[in-house]
């Protein structure tokens, strides 16, 4: 089982940027597909990036392609979200997430969740 914790959130003016950070800890972390997703108020929670368990492949969302970059440590059992230009849509709770399968987007792939970190952007 793997506990997943986040860090790095904040609040910032439009155009800046911030880094995320995910720790996972109690499970083989190369072993797993990492994702980052967020919740706004009233909203579904959305996927934003992915990667594969050896970083061979990353996946984003139209609405951050460009501006987000995710990545991963293996050997620090550590994932990562850069995200620059950042806008006021991007104003969300913001999760971190571990699955086992191969390649995960949605949700539901997902099996760990961390307890996410607000984003808040103003304008």
């Amino acid at each position: 089982q793997v506990h997943l914790v986040e860090s790095g959130g904040g609040l910032v003016q439009a155009g800046s940027s911030l880094r995320l950070y995910c720790a996972a800890s109690g499970g083989t972390f190369s072993s797993y597909m990492m994702g980052w997703f967020r919740q706004a108020p009233g909203k579904e929670r959305q996927f934003v990036a992915a990667i594969s368990r050896r970083s061979g492949r990353t996946y984003y969302a139209d609405s951050v392609k460009g501006r987000f970059t995710i990545s991963r440590d293996n050997a620090k059992s550590a994932l990562y979200l850069q995200m620059n230009s950042l806008k006021s849509e991007d104003t969300a709770v913001y999760y971190c997430a571990a699955s086992s399968a191969l390649i995960a987007t949605p949700p539901q792939d997902y099996n760990y969740w961390g307890q996410g970190t607000q984003v808040t952007v103003s304008s």
